[in-house]
């Protein structure tokens, strides 16, 4: 299943995997993915895929945002016990990478 919502001028598209509809943890997905705009403002859009594996019990709940920017793209990829989480890793790793992307830009 596929949504994609425009806001706050970020196209986010999101998409779950072996999953039913969970509106809240798209919806934090929505949010925490927004917050990237304090390390770079240039955000073109978004990718975020929630995927659910059922051979792991630990950590079965793996989040990967993509991050396009101009001439480039920034990918980070999470599992945890939670989605919530996994996309919290996600959004730092991409938050240091993007930080490093501007200062190497300027």
């Amino acid at each position: 299943m596929t949504k994609t919502t425009v806001s706050d001028a970020v196209n986010v598209k999101i998409t779950l995997r072996h999953s039913n509809n969970h509106n809240n943890i798209e919806e934090y997905a929505r949010n925490a993915v927004q917050s990237l705009l304090k390390y770079f403002p240039g955000i073109m859009n978004c990718h975020v895929i929630l995927d659910h594996q059922k051979n792991d019990f630990e950590k079965n709940k793996i989040a990967e945002i993509t991050v396009h920017v101009p001439q480039k793209d920034f990918v980070a990829k999470e599992a945890g016990v939670a989605y919530e989480p996994a996309i919290d890793s996600c959004v730092e790793a991409l938050g240091k990478q993007l930080q490093k992307y501007k200062d190497k830009m300027q």
